[in-house]
């Protein structure tokens, strides 16, 4: 991987950020993943989190959702801190996560998988929702009744992403969303998250891959992220 690319800066007490994260440290069996890791996203941005495969993306992600425990920091969205609120509770702050596993329930229909979090989460008209995202997403109605299981992994991403779109109103984390599929639903994906956040009034994205060229297909600007630490803030395109 290169990660040559031109220098940019953004200070992190810019009043526009939804997200700003700030000296975060995360260990998992006495061992440091997140070594006071900052980084912040403003409003309506798309920002990627770029570095090789154990560099600490998935734990900064987890982190954010309140999946993974911190030993110090501070995470704020929108002027709310998280620390503390367990994973349900930001999502029902406008938090829309991707996990790269996807996570989908196997044993229960497509349409299930969406209703299940956005019931849980207090959505509000959820159902007009959910229409949208069918809307922009339409073989979602085709598989509607078919449980996840008997999807392929391709067609379990894109309802992973769906889930998602759900809870995602003010800022989405996105986990490898390329990882494992083929250019062209690469391409798919990438202009459906741009189509969905640019009709979601300032939503911010933060999308976490391994790969530059990757990032680019969404991100202009990236964190590069290296042995738990952001060592770079970069432009991509």
């Amino acid at each position: 991987m290169c990660w040559r690319a031109r220098m940019f800066a953004v200070p992190f007490w810019v009043r526009t950020n939804v997200l700003r994260v700030e000296g975060i440290t995360v260990a998992i069996n006495a061992v440091s993943i997140l070594r006071g890791l900052s980084l912040s996203v403003e409003t309506g941005a798309i920002v990627g989190l770029v570095g090789r495969n154990g560099a600490g993306k998935t734990t900064t992600l987890r982190s954010i959702m309140g999946l993974a425990q911190l030993g110090s920091g501070t995470i704020d969205l929108d002027g709310v801190r998280l620390e503390g609120l367990s994973s349900h509770l930001r999502a029902r702050l406008g938090i829309g996560y991707l996990p790269e596993d996807r996570r989908l329930v196997s044993g229960l229909s497509v349409r299930d998988n969406l209703l299940v979090p956005a019931q849980a989460s207090g959505v509000p008209d959820y159902e007009e929702r959910l229409r949208r995202i069918e809307n922009l997403m339409p073989e979602l109605q085709e598989w509607s009744a078919r449980k996840a299981s008997a999807l392929s992994g391709g067609q379990q991403k894109l309802v992973a992403l769906a889930r998602a779109f759900v809870n995602g109103r003010k800022l989405l984390l996105l986990d490898e969303p390329f990882e494992g599929v083929s250019t062209a639903l690469s391409r798919r994906l990438a202009q459906t998250i741009k189509t969905f956040q640019q009709a979601e009034a300032g939503l911010a994205v933060l999308v976490a891959e391994s790969d530059l060229k990757r990032a680019a297909m969404l991100a202009r600007q990236a964190f590069v992220i290296e042995r738990g630490e952001v060592i770079e803030q970069t432009t991509l395109r």
